[in-house]
């Protein structure tokens, strides 16, 4: 996993997971109305939909995660 990569217009993929990383923990950590994410998809499909300008999939991202949270 490179957290170095460039992803998007300057965009690393540590720059995403910064931005995700606050809210994501609120979630995992039952302080959100969401509910935790249990599965890869489900933590994918979050992911996606609020990584800010891109809205595509980014692997390193969503495995760092998975890695942080036991996400199978």
């Amino acid at each position: 996993m490179d957290l170095n990569k460039h992803v998007w217009e300057g965009w690393r993929v540590q720059d995403f997971i910064d931005e995700l990383e606050p809210q994501l923990e609120m979630i995992q950590s039952h302080q959100s109305w969401h509910k935790p994410m249990t599965t890869r998809e489900e933590l994918k499909r979050w992911c996606m939909d609020n990584q800010p300008y891109y809205k595509r999939h980014i692997p390193d991202v969503v495995s760092y995660f998975a890695k942080k949270y036991d996400i199978k």
